[in-house]
Protein backbone atom coordinates (compact mmCIF):
# COMPACT_ATOMS: atom_id res chain seq x y z
CA UNK A 1 0.00 0.00 0.00
CA UNK A 2 0.89 3.99 -0.51
CA UNK A 3 2.26 6.07 2.41
CA UNK A 4 0.64 8.99 0.07
CA UNK A 5 -1.88 10.46 2.02
CA UNK A 6 -3.22 12.03 -1.46
CA UNK A 7 -3.14 8.74 -3.30
CA UNK A 8 -4.66 7.07 0.02
CA UNK A 9 -7.62 9.14 -0.40
CA UNK A 10 -8.11 8.00 -4.04
CA UNK A 11 -8.24 4.90 -2.91
CA UNK A 12 -10.37 4.67 -0.25
CA UNK A 13 -13.12 6.86 -1.97
CA UNK A 14 -11.90 3.88 -5.49
CA UNK A 15 -12.91 0.93 -2.90
CA UNK A 16 -16.53 2.58 -1.87
CA UNK A 17 -16.97 3.12 -5.54
CA UNK A 18 -16.17 -0.60 -6.09
CA UNK A 19 -19.27 -1.83 -3.64
CA UNK A 20 -21.47 0.57 -5.24
CA UNK A 21 -20.07 -0.66 -8.57
CA UNK A 22 -20.87 -3.51 -7.91
CA UNK A 23 -24.57 -3.69 -7.02
CA UNK A 24 -25.78 -2.97 -11.08
CA UNK A 25 -23.01 -5.34 -11.79
CA UNK A 26 -24.41 -8.03 -9.47
CA UNK A 27 -28.31 -7.53 -10.59
CA UNK A 28 -27.28 -7.92 -14.25
CA UNK A 29 -25.18 -11.23 -13.35
CA UNK A 30 -27.46 -12.49 -10.75
CA UNK A 31 -30.85 -11.88 -14.07
CA UNK A 32 -28.34 -13.74 -16.48
CA UNK A 33 -26.83 -16.50 -14.20
CA UNK A 34 -29.73 -17.46 -13.03
CA UNK A 35 -32.60 -17.41 -15.81
CA UNK A 36 -30.53 -17.85 -19.15
CA UNK A 37 -30.75 -21.64 -18.64
CA UNK A 38 -34.52 -20.96 -18.29
CA UNK A 39 -34.50 -18.32 -21.60
CA UNK A 40 -32.37 -21.13 -23.37
CA UNK A 41 -35.83 -23.83 -22.51
CA UNK A 42 -38.06 -21.16 -23.97
CA UNK A 43 -36.42 -20.87 -27.12
CA UNK A 44 -36.51 -24.36 -27.20
CA UNK A 45 -33.09 -25.85 -26.36
CA UNK A 46 -32.96 -29.19 -25.74
CA UNK A 47 -30.95 -30.30 -22.90
CA UNK A 48 -27.42 -31.21 -24.90
CA UNK A 49 -28.01 -27.67 -26.10
CA UNK A 50 -28.21 -26.49 -22.69
CA UNK A 51 -25.12 -28.10 -21.89
CA UNK A 52 -23.67 -26.03 -24.57
CA UNK A 53 -25.10 -22.88 -23.95
CA UNK A 54 -23.72 -23.13 -20.30
CA UNK A 55 -20.28 -24.75 -21.80
CA UNK A 56 -19.22 -23.08 -24.71
CA UNK A 57 -19.22 -19.71 -23.31
CA UNK A 58 -17.10 -20.33 -20.65
CA UNK A 59 -14.73 -22.18 -22.66
CA UNK A 60 -14.28 -19.32 -25.08
CA UNK A 61 -14.07 -16.54 -22.40
CA UNK A 62 -11.10 -19.09 -20.61
CA UNK A 63 -9.21 -19.13 -24.28
CA UNK A 64 -9.30 -15.36 -24.27
CA UNK A 65 -7.62 -15.15 -20.87
CA UNK A 66 -4.52 -16.19 -22.46
CA UNK A 67 -4.52 -12.02 -23.87
CA UNK A 68 -6.41 -10.94 -20.97
CA UNK A 69 -2.69 -9.80 -19.80
CA UNK A 70 -1.11 -9.10 -23.08
CA UNK A 71 -4.35 -6.58 -23.55
CA UNK A 72 -4.10 -4.71 -20.43
CA UNK A 73 -0.49 -4.01 -20.81
CA UNK A 74 -1.21 -2.81 -24.99
CA UNK A 75 -4.12 -0.87 -23.62
CA UNK A 76 -1.62 0.90 -20.49
CA UNK A 77 -4.22 1.00 -18.24
CA UNK A 78 -6.26 -1.95 -16.28
CA UNK A 79 -8.60 0.84 -15.76
CA UNK A 80 -9.62 1.86 -19.12
CA UNK A 81 -9.47 -1.82 -20.36
CA UNK A 82 -12.22 -2.28 -17.69
CA UNK A 83 -14.58 0.49 -19.22
CA UNK A 84 -13.98 -0.42 -22.43
CA UNK A 85 -14.99 -3.93 -22.46
CA UNK A 86 -17.64 -3.19 -19.83
CA UNK A 87 -19.26 -1.10 -22.76
CA UNK A 88 -19.60 -4.11 -24.76
CA UNK A 89 -20.73 -6.15 -22.34
CA UNK A 90 -23.65 -4.36 -22.09
CA UNK A 91 -24.25 -3.54 -25.49
CA UNK A 92 -24.38 -7.35 -26.17
CA UNK A 93 -27.51 -7.80 -23.94
CA UNK A 94 -29.71 -5.76 -25.80
CA UNK A 95 -29.33 -8.47 -29.00
CA UNK A 96 -29.66 -11.26 -26.53
CA UNK A 97 -32.77 -9.68 -24.93
CA UNK A 98 -34.96 -9.28 -28.33
CA UNK A 99 -34.44 -12.85 -28.86
CA UNK A 100 -37.18 -13.11 -27.60
CA UNK A 101 -39.65 -11.41 -29.70
CA UNK A 102 -38.36 -12.30 -32.82
CA UNK A 103 -38.49 -16.24 -34.15
CA UNK A 104 -36.07 -17.70 -36.14
CA UNK A 105 -34.34 -20.78 -37.22
CA UNK A 106 -31.10 -20.63 -35.37
CA UNK A 107 -32.12 -18.90 -32.12
CA UNK A 108 -30.47 -21.04 -29.98
CA UNK A 109 -27.32 -20.86 -31.67
CA UNK A 110 -27.43 -17.30 -31.87
CA UNK A 111 -28.13 -17.24 -28.46
CA UNK A 112 -24.50 -19.16 -27.63
CA UNK A 113 -23.08 -17.57 -30.09
CA UNK A 114 -24.18 -13.98 -28.14
CA UNK A 115 -23.37 -15.57 -24.85
CA UNK A 116 -20.10 -16.80 -25.16
CA UNK A 117 -19.31 -12.75 -26.47
CA UNK A 118 -20.87 -11.52 -23.09
CA UNK A 119 -18.80 -14.32 -20.92
CA UNK A 120 -15.60 -13.64 -22.92
CA UNK A 121 -16.39 -9.71 -22.07
CA UNK A 122 -17.21 -10.74 -18.73
CA UNK A 123 -13.98 -12.36 -17.77
CA UNK A 124 -11.79 -9.82 -19.06
CA UNK A 125 -13.41 -7.79 -17.02
CA UNK A 126 -13.35 -9.26 -13.85
CA UNK A 127 -9.61 -10.34 -14.37
CA UNK A 128 -8.55 -6.44 -14.62
CA UNK A 129 -10.99 -6.20 -11.95
CA UNK A 130 -9.77 -8.43 -9.52
CA UNK A 131 -6.06 -7.11 -10.57
CA UNK A 132 -6.33 -3.86 -9.74
CA UNK A 133 -8.72 -4.03 -6.18
CA UNK A 134 -6.28 -5.84 -5.08
CA UNK A 135 -3.64 -3.89 -5.27
CA UNK A 136 -5.82 -1.51 -3.07
CA UNK A 137 -5.79 -3.31 0.01
CA UNK A 138 -2.85 -5.35 2.14
CA UNK A 139 -3.13 -9.25 2.43
CA UNK A 140 -4.48 -9.31 5.79
CA UNK A 141 -7.60 -6.66 4.58
CA UNK A 142 -8.53 -8.58 1.69
CA UNK A 143 -10.63 -11.82 3.17
CA UNK A 144 -12.72 -8.79 5.14
CA UNK A 145 -13.39 -6.59 2.51
CA UNK A 146 -13.88 -9.21 -0.27
CA UNK A 147 -16.42 -10.99 2.11
CA UNK A 148 -17.67 -7.19 3.04
CA UNK A 149 -18.30 -6.32 -0.65
CA UNK A 150 -19.89 -9.34 -1.53
CA UNK A 151 -22.57 -9.56 1.06
CA UNK A 152 -23.52 -6.01 0.12
CA UNK A 153 -23.42 -6.79 -3.86
CA UNK A 154 -24.77 -9.89 -2.79
CA UNK A 155 -28.60 -8.32 -1.41
CA UNK A 156 -28.73 -6.41 -5.57
CA UNK A 157 -28.06 -10.23 -6.61
CA UNK A 158 -31.37 -11.53 -4.33
CA UNK A 159 -33.07 -8.41 -5.42
CA UNK A 160 -33.03 -9.59 -9.25
CA UNK A 161 -33.58 -13.27 -9.15
CA UNK A 162 -36.50 -12.23 -7.14
CA UNK A 163 -37.91 -9.62 -9.30
CA UNK A 164 -37.05 -11.14 -12.45
CA UNK A 165 -38.58 -14.56 -11.52
CA UNK A 166 -41.74 -12.39 -10.28
CA UNK A 167 -41.91 -10.77 -13.60
CA UNK A 168 -41.55 -13.81 -15.63
CA UNK A 169 -44.54 -15.73 -13.53
CA UNK A 170 -46.74 -13.01 -13.83
CA UNK A 171 -45.86 -12.45 -17.46
CA UNK A 172 -46.46 -15.79 -18.43
CA UNK A 173 -50.39 -15.19 -18.14
CA UNK A 174 -49.97 -12.72 -20.99
CA UNK A 175 -46.84 -12.20 -22.73
CA UNK A 176 -43.41 -14.47 -21.79
CA UNK A 177 -41.62 -13.31 -24.60
CA UNK A 178 -41.95 -9.89 -23.15
CA UNK A 179 -41.08 -10.66 -19.87
CA UNK A 180 -37.59 -12.39 -21.06
CA UNK A 181 -37.16 -8.98 -23.23
CA UNK A 182 -38.20 -6.73 -19.66
CA UNK A 183 -35.21 -8.50 -17.54
CA UNK A 184 -32.40 -8.77 -19.88
CA UNK A 185 -32.80 -5.25 -21.33
CA UNK A 186 -32.74 -4.68 -17.20
CA UNK A 187 -29.48 -6.58 -17.59
CA UNK A 188 -28.20 -3.90 -20.10
CA UNK A 189 -29.39 -0.58 -18.18
CA UNK A 190 -27.55 -1.61 -14.92
CA UNK A 191 -24.09 -2.91 -16.95
CA UNK A 192 -24.26 0.56 -18.38
CA UNK A 193 -24.58 2.28 -14.78
CA UNK A 194 -21.74 0.11 -13.25
CA UNK A 195 -19.68 1.49 -16.23
CA UNK A 196 -20.11 5.03 -15.10
CA UNK A 197 -19.43 4.12 -11.85
CA UNK A 198 -15.92 2.08 -13.09
CA UNK A 199 -14.78 5.38 -14.39
CA UNK A 200 -14.39 7.40 -11.01
CA UNK A 201 -11.91 4.60 -9.51
CA UNK A 202 -8.48 5.38 -9.18
CA UNK A 203 -6.25 4.17 -11.80
CA UNK A 204 -2.77 2.29 -10.19
CA UNK A 205 -0.10 1.39 -12.26
CA UNK A 206 1.19 -2.03 -13.11
CA UNK A 207 4.40 -2.18 -12.57
CA UNK A 208 5.63 -5.65 -15.48
CA UNK A 209 9.16 -7.18 -15.14
CA UNK A 210 11.05 -9.84 -17.12
CA UNK A 211 9.94 -13.16 -15.22
CA UNK A 212 6.22 -12.26 -15.37
CA UNK A 213 5.77 -12.97 -18.88
CA UNK A 214 5.45 -16.89 -18.86
CA UNK A 215 3.04 -18.70 -21.35
CA UNK A 216 0.38 -21.17 -19.76
CA UNK A 217 2.73 -24.07 -20.56
CA UNK A 218 5.27 -22.47 -18.38
CA UNK A 219 3.03 -22.06 -16.14
CA UNK A 220 1.40 -25.65 -16.01
CA UNK A 221 4.61 -27.28 -16.41
CA UNK A 222 5.41 -25.83 -12.43
CA UNK A 223 2.93 -28.43 -11.08
CA UNK A 224 5.20 -30.42 -9.09
CA UNK A 225 6.52 -27.50 -7.32
CA UNK A 226 4.30 -24.76 -7.41
CA UNK A 227 2.07 -24.80 -4.40
CA UNK A 228 -0.11 -21.94 -6.24
CA UNK A 229 -0.85 -24.19 -8.95
CA UNK A 230 -1.54 -27.38 -7.21
CA UNK A 231 -4.13 -25.04 -5.55
CA UNK A 232 -5.77 -24.45 -8.89
CA UNK A 233 -5.80 -27.71 -10.19
CA UNK A 234 -8.04 -28.70 -7.30
CA UNK A 235 -10.28 -26.41 -7.92
CA UNK A 236 -10.44 -26.99 -11.01
CA UNK A 237 -11.08 -30.93 -10.53
CA UNK A 238 -14.34 -29.87 -7.88
CA UNK A 239 -15.44 -27.49 -10.54
CA UNK A 240 -15.38 -29.57 -13.01
CA UNK A 241 -16.96 -32.72 -11.30
CA UNK A 242 -19.72 -29.97 -10.13
CA UNK A 243 -20.22 -29.18 -13.51
CA UNK A 244 -21.34 -32.94 -14.56
CA UNK A 245 -24.57 -31.89 -13.11
CA UNK A 246 -24.87 -28.00 -12.16
CA UNK A 247 -26.43 -27.16 -15.69
CA UNK A 248 -28.86 -29.65 -15.58
CA UNK A 249 -30.63 -28.36 -12.07
CA UNK A 250 -32.74 -25.80 -14.21
CA UNK A 251 -33.33 -28.39 -16.57
CA UNK A 252 -34.41 -30.72 -13.70
CA UNK A 253 -36.72 -28.07 -12.06
CA UNK A 254 -38.11 -26.58 -15.06
CA UNK A 255 -38.42 -29.44 -17.41
CA UNK A 256 -39.19 -32.87 -15.39
CA UNK A 257 -40.88 -31.50 -12.52
CA UNK A 258 -42.74 -28.44 -14.23
CA UNK A 259 -42.12 -26.14 -11.58
CA UNK A 260 -43.66 -22.41 -12.45
CA UNK A 261 -40.97 -19.82 -12.62
CA UNK A 262 -42.53 -18.60 -9.18
CA UNK A 263 -41.35 -21.67 -7.56
CA UNK A 264 -37.68 -22.04 -9.40
CA UNK A 265 -37.03 -18.32 -8.49
CA UNK A 266 -37.80 -19.59 -4.28
CA UNK A 267 -35.17 -22.26 -5.44
CA UNK A 268 -32.43 -20.04 -6.86
CA UNK A 269 -33.04 -17.64 -4.47
CA UNK A 270 -32.19 -19.32 -1.09
CA UNK A 271 -28.92 -20.55 -3.12
CA UNK A 272 -28.09 -16.42 -3.49
CA UNK A 273 -29.27 -15.10 -0.09
CA UNK A 274 -27.71 -17.81 1.77
CA UNK A 275 -24.54 -17.16 -0.21
CA UNK A 276 -24.32 -13.96 0.70
CA UNK A 277 -25.09 -14.52 4.33
CA UNK A 278 -22.06 -16.86 4.01
CA UNK A 279 -19.49 -14.01 2.72
CA UNK A 280 -18.71 -12.22 5.89
CA UNK A 281 -18.46 -15.00 7.59
CA UNK A 282 -15.97 -17.09 5.65
CA UNK A 283 -13.83 -14.04 4.82
CA UNK A 284 -13.60 -13.31 8.36
CA UNK A 285 -12.33 -17.26 9.34
CA UNK A 286 -10.39 -16.93 6.30
CA UNK A 287 -8.13 -14.33 7.62
CA UNK A 288 -7.77 -15.95 10.63
CA UNK A 289 -7.48 -19.34 9.38
CA UNK A 290 -6.15 -19.03 5.74
CA UNK A 291 -7.97 -19.57 2.63
CA UNK A 292 -6.33 -22.99 1.98
CA UNK A 293 -8.55 -24.69 5.03
CA UNK A 294 -11.78 -23.17 3.86
CA UNK A 295 -11.09 -24.67 0.18
CA UNK A 296 -10.35 -27.90 2.19
CA UNK A 297 -12.91 -27.90 4.17
CA UNK A 298 -15.67 -26.67 1.44
CA UNK A 299 -14.63 -28.78 -1.14
CA UNK A 300 -15.53 -31.84 0.83
CA UNK A 301 -19.17 -30.61 2.00
CA UNK A 302 -19.86 -29.53 -1.81
CA UNK A 303 -19.37 -33.51 -2.55
CA UNK A 304 -22.67 -34.17 0.02
CA UNK A 305 -24.94 -31.94 -2.34
CA UNK A 306 -25.93 -33.74 -5.33
CA UNK A 307 -26.29 -36.87 -2.41
CA UNK A 308 -29.33 -34.48 -1.35
CA UNK A 309 -30.76 -33.86 -4.21
CA UNK A 310 -31.36 -37.70 -4.48
CA UNK A 311 -33.59 -37.46 -1.53
CA UNK A 312 -36.07 -35.62 -2.76
CA UNK A 313 -38.39 -38.06 -4.00
CA UNK A 314 -38.70 -39.15 -0.33
CA UNK A 315 -40.12 -35.41 0.52
CA UNK A 316 -42.12 -35.66 -2.88
CA UNK A 317 -40.22 -33.32 -4.83
CA UNK A 318 -41.27 -30.30 -2.65
CA UNK A 319 -40.14 -27.01 -3.37
CA UNK A 320 -39.43 -26.19 0.27
CA UNK A 321 -36.89 -28.84 0.66
CA UNK A 322 -35.25 -28.10 -3.03
CA UNK A 323 -34.94 -24.52 -1.16
CA UNK A 324 -33.38 -25.97 2.03
CA UNK A 325 -30.77 -28.01 -0.39
CA UNK A 326 -30.19 -25.26 -2.37
CA UNK A 327 -29.39 -22.91 1.15
CA UNK A 328 -26.72 -25.30 2.17
CA UNK A 329 -25.25 -25.44 -1.36
CA UNK A 330 -25.37 -21.35 -1.63
CA UNK A 331 -23.68 -21.45 1.86
CA UNK A 332 -20.63 -23.91 0.94
CA UNK A 333 -20.31 -22.24 -2.60
CA UNK A 334 -20.08 -19.00 -1.05
CA UNK A 335 -17.03 -19.98 0.91
CA UNK A 336 -15.78 -21.95 -1.43
CA UNK A 337 -15.94 -18.90 -4.15
CA UNK A 338 -14.62 -16.35 -2.26
CA UNK A 339 -11.22 -18.34 -0.58
CA UNK A 340 -9.86 -19.08 -3.88
CA UNK A 341 -9.95 -15.52 -5.17
CA UNK A 342 -8.44 -14.30 -1.79
CA UNK A 343 -5.82 -17.45 -2.08
CA UNK A 344 -5.00 -16.00 -5.55
CA UNK A 345 -4.63 -12.74 -4.19
CA UNK A 346 -2.21 -14.04 -1.45
CA UNK A 347 0.00 -16.08 -3.02
CA UNK A 348 0.87 -13.78 -6.57
CA UNK A 349 2.48 -10.77 -6.69
CA UNK A 350 0.76 -8.08 -8.22
CA UNK A 351 3.23 -7.90 -11.39
CA UNK A 352 1.99 -11.33 -11.72
CA UNK A 353 -1.60 -11.11 -10.88
CA UNK A 354 -3.70 -10.33 -14.20
CA UNK A 355 -1.38 -13.16 -15.75
CA UNK A 356 -2.20 -15.83 -13.33
CA UNK A 357 -6.27 -14.70 -12.74
CA UNK A 358 -6.08 -15.05 -16.27
CA UNK A 359 -4.76 -18.80 -15.96
CA UNK A 360 -6.53 -19.69 -13.73
CA UNK A 361 -9.90 -18.45 -15.48
CA UNK A 362 -8.28 -20.53 -18.32
CA UNK A 363 -8.61 -23.73 -16.15
CA UNK A 364 -11.32 -22.81 -14.66
CA UNK A 365 -13.27 -22.58 -18.46
CA UNK A 366 -12.03 -25.86 -20.01
CA UNK A 367 -13.03 -27.62 -16.48
CA UNK A 368 -16.68 -25.85 -16.71
CA UNK A 369 -16.65 -27.03 -20.26
CA UNK A 370 -15.48 -30.08 -20.12
CA UNK A 371 -18.18 -30.92 -17.13
CA UNK A 372 -21.26 -29.67 -18.79
CA UNK A 373 -20.68 -31.34 -22.21
CA UNK A 374 -19.50 -34.76 -20.33
CA UNK A 375 -23.09 -34.04 -18.20
CA UNK A 376 -24.75 -33.71 -21.16
CA UNK A 377 -23.77 -36.76 -22.65
CA UNK A 378 -24.01 -38.88 -20.14
CA UNK A 379 -27.78 -37.88 -19.83
CA UNK A 380 -28.24 -39.63 -23.44
CA UNK A 381 -26.33 -42.53 -21.60
CA UNK A 382 -27.23 -43.18 -18.21
CA UNK A 383 -30.22 -44.97 -16.56
CA UNK A 384 -32.88 -43.16 -15.28
CA UNK A 385 -33.31 -43.49 -11.12
CA UNK A 386 -36.82 -43.53 -10.12
CA UNK A 387 -37.91 -42.42 -13.29
CA UNK A 388 -35.34 -38.95 -14.17
CA UNK A 389 -31.90 -40.06 -15.65
CA UNK A 390 -30.49 -36.27 -14.07
CA UNK A 391 -30.93 -37.83 -10.59
CA UNK A 392 -28.39 -40.51 -11.90
CA UNK A 393 -26.14 -37.60 -13.11
CA UNK A 394 -26.70 -36.11 -9.55
CA UNK A 395 -25.13 -39.25 -7.89
CA UNK A 396 -22.27 -39.46 -10.90
CA UNK A 397 -21.55 -36.13 -10.16
CA UNK A 398 -21.41 -36.63 -6.02
CA UNK A 399 -19.03 -40.08 -6.34
CA UNK A 400 -16.70 -37.80 -8.68
CA UNK A 401 -16.86 -34.35 -6.29
CA UNK A 402 -15.71 -37.11 -3.68
CA UNK A 403 -12.70 -38.57 -5.71
CA UNK A 404 -11.61 -35.02 -6.84
CA UNK A 405 -11.61 -34.28 -3.02
CA UNK A 406 -10.00 -36.65 -1.50
CA UNK A 407 -6.95 -37.40 -4.26
CA UNK A 408 -6.23 -33.50 -4.07
CA UNK A 409 -6.91 -31.41 -0.98
CA UNK A 410 -3.62 -32.49 0.21
CA UNK A 411 -1.61 -31.42 -2.34
CA UNK A 412 -1.11 -27.81 -1.76
CA UNK A 413 -0.78 -25.88 1.54
CA UNK A 414 -1.41 -22.19 2.84
CA UNK A 415 0.51 -18.99 2.00
CA UNK A 416 0.47 -16.93 4.78
CA UNK A 417 2.13 -18.20 7.75
CA UNK A 418 0.48 -16.19 10.50
CA UNK A 419 -2.74 -18.13 10.46
CA UNK A 420 -4.06 -20.13 13.12
CA UNK A 421 -3.85 -23.63 13.13
CA UNK A 422 -7.38 -25.07 14.08
CA UNK A 423 -9.28 -28.20 13.61
CA UNK A 424 -12.25 -28.52 11.28
CA UNK A 425 -14.47 -29.08 14.68
CA UNK A 426 -13.10 -26.02 16.17
CA UNK A 427 -13.82 -23.93 12.31
CA UNK A 428 -17.41 -25.44 12.50
CA UNK A 429 -17.69 -24.26 15.89
CA UNK A 430 -16.95 -20.96 15.30
CA UNK A 431 -18.47 -20.71 11.51
CA UNK A 432 -22.07 -21.07 13.50
CA UNK A 433 -21.64 -18.64 16.30
CA UNK A 434 -21.49 -21.66 19.07
CA UNK A 435 -17.85 -21.07 20.32
CA UNK A 436 -15.85 -17.88 18.14
CA UNK A 437 -12.44 -18.07 17.64
CA UNK A 438 -10.19 -15.12 19.56
CA UNK A 439 -10.83 -12.22 17.94
CA UNK A 440 -14.16 -12.73 15.72
CA UNK A 441 -17.64 -11.68 17.05
CA UNK A 442 -19.76 -14.63 16.25
CA UNK A 443 -20.53 -15.53 13.10
CA UNK A 444 -24.13 -14.82 12.50
CA UNK A 445 -23.50 -11.55 12.94
CA UNK A 446 -25.37 -9.51 9.46
CA UNK A 447 -24.94 -5.43 9.01
CA UNK A 448 -23.73 -4.37 12.11
CA UNK A 449 -22.00 -1.22 13.47
CA UNK A 450 -18.37 -1.69 13.10
CA UNK A 451 -18.64 -4.23 10.35
CA UNK A 452 -17.11 -1.74 7.21
CA UNK A 453 -13.92 -2.44 6.58
CA UNK A 454 -13.28 1.59 5.73
CA UNK A 455 -13.61 2.22 9.67
CA UNK A 456 -10.06 1.15 9.66
CA UNK A 457 -7.45 2.73 9.25
CA UNK A 458 -5.04 0.65 7.03
CA UNK A 459 -4.65 2.62 4.33
CA UNK A 460 -1.20 3.80 5.41
CA UNK A 461 0.34 0.22 5.95
CA UNK A 462 2.78 -1.27 3.90
CA UNK A 463 1.38 -4.42 1.55
CA UNK A 464 2.46 -7.61 3.05
CA UNK A 465 2.02 -8.97 -0.83
CA UNK A 466 4.03 -12.47 -1.01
Amino acid sequence: MTTDPHLSKKIHKSLSLSWKEGIPASIMLGIVDYYMVPFGLFLGASIQQIGFLVSVPQLLSSIFQLFAAKSVQMTGSRLRFMVSVSIVQALLLIPIAFLSIFNFTGQVIALILLMSAFRISGSLVATAWGSLVSDYLPAHKRGHYFGWRSQIVGIAAVASVAVSGAVLFLMKQYHLALGFLIIFCAAAIVRFISTVLLTKMVDLPVHYSPDADFSFIDFIRRFRESNFVKCILYVAAIIFTTYLSAPYVSVFLLKDLHFDYLSYMGVQFSSVIWSLVAFPIWGKHADVVGNAKILKVTGSLVSIIPILWLLSPIFSYHPIYFITIESFSGFVWGGFNLCITNFIYDAVVPQKRVRCLGYFALINGIAIFLGATTGGWLTQHLPPFLGFTLLTLFAVSSLCRFLAFITLSNSFKEVRTETKKISNLQLFASIFGIKPLAGLNRGWSFFKKGSDPFSDPFFDKPSDEA
